[in-house]
């Protein structure tokens, strides 16, 4: 008995240390390497696959120098407005986001989530709301935030989020929604992606909404009190 568990014991090290290996140096490659797909775009596929839909995946790496920096201000206004100050976490907009969700339970719930959280869920992990997923979540958030650059984390989110119906990152967005590139992209039209992105799957940049021309408007006005990030 004593054997078992000093084996069980001996590989339950190895996977531990196995695990914090190839996660590290998964992040420190990553810190130059283009993302070419994330794991929610094949999830995305197989559920088009499915569903018996024609596959929509539309997605081009480009470097940060060629999408318009008023797509960065855009999200930034929309999605977390000290990402430049915070280390991954934005304390402040979690308290409230507690507050308002213990207040008004009966509305949906409201989130807290970074930009450098969303760029760790989005390119090392799965959705979903389950504590354990949100405990790699924070492990990833930390990684990316003590090895990676601030302008890093902005061009893998920018590359790699979400932005229409199989369409993830700027370029791609730019050419099936606005028949243009990323870098050409106005700030119009950057704040209406930015408007989007609570739910890109509902919420359409190529034929908005009153709503989100409503939303498109604030971002617009935020975007000038925003620090550039370059």
């Amino acid at each position: 008995m004593k054997k078992l568990f000093v084996k069980l014991k001996k590989i339950v090290l190895w996977i531990v240390v196995a695990f914090f290996a190839s996660t590290i140096l998964s992040v420190v490659a990553l810190r130059w390497l283009p993302v070419y797909a994330t794991p929610l775009m094949f999830i995305r596929w197989a559920q088009q696959i499915k569903a018996g839909e024609e596959t929509r995946w539309y997605h081009h790496w480009v470097p940060l120098e060629e999408i318009s920096p008023s797509l960065s201000l855009a999200v930034m206004a929309s999605e977390d407005a000290n990402f430049l100050t915070h280390h991954g976490f934005d304390f402040k907009a979690i308290e409230h986001a507690a507050m308002r969700n213990m207040k008004h339970p009966e509305k949906r719930k409201m989130g807290a989530s970074t930009i450098s959280q969303q760029t760790a869920k989005n390119v090392f992990l799965w959705p979903g709301r389950s504590w354990i997923r949100k405990g790699f979540e924070v492990y990833f958030t930390t990684l990316i935030e003590v090895m990676w650059s601030k302008e890093r984390i902005m061009e893998v989110y920018l590359n790699s989020i979400e932005m229409g119906d199989g369409i993830y990152g700027a370029d791609a967005v730019a050419e099936q929604h606005f028949n243009t590139t990323a870098k050409e992209l106005t700030p119009a039209q950057c704040a209406l992606i930015a408007a989007t992105l609570p739910n890109p799957r509902k919420f359409n940049s190529a034929n908005p909404s009153k709503y989100m021309k409503k939303r498109q408007k604030r971002i617009l006005h935020e975007m000038k009190f925003v620090k550039p990030l370059q």
